[in-house]
């Protein structure tokens, strides 16, 4: 058993996990062994997230605020930020497209771990089993991408 590697996988996991799992077959893993420590990092980091949103949603509003009014104090007008970037857009029509269950699977596997847990967390946070899902489409998702990554490996 080679910790070093498994928690290596572990902590990448929990900013990156789409493209965590490719590096399975260079480090001599299993496919088990990767698809385990993968998601189990994934997992820890969206528990986080996901119950911290509030708290990071807070803060960052909190910060804002702090900002414009030193700002307004030293009379130095900021600009208005842009509400309807290309992010936002996309991100509130995969909402209308998908709903709870494309935005609780696959936002935390296309953005990252952390965005797309507090993104979930905003959008269907009252929602009684939204963390469940989350974890599904991890196990899920996990599946798929370290499938694809030994399928690639045997392959080449």
């Amino acid at each position: 058993m080679d910790f070093g590697k498994y928690s290596a996988f572990f902590l990448l996991s929990m900013l990156k996990f789409l493209f965590t799992p490719f590096g399975g077959p260079a480090a001599k893993l299993t496919f088990f062994e990767t698809y385990f420590s993968c998601v189990s990092g994934a997992i820890f980091s969206a528990t986080i997230f996901y119950f911290m949103s509030e708290f990071f949603l807070k803060r960052a509003s909190k910060k804002r605020a702090i900002l414009r009014k030193e700002a307004a104090d030293k009379g130095i007008e900021l600009p208005l930020t842009k509400k309807f970037t290309r992010t936002n857009k996309f991100i509130v029509r995969m909402k209308m497209r998908f709903g709870i269950y494309g935005i609780s699977i696959f936002a935390p596997l296309f953005f990252s771990i952390p965005l797309g847990s507090i993104i979930t967390a905003k959008f269907y946070g009252k929602e009684r089993f939204t963390f469940l899902i989350i974890v599904g489409g991890i196990f899920m998702n996990g599946f798929v991408t370290t499938g694809l990554a030994y399928l690639v490996k045997s392959l080449l």
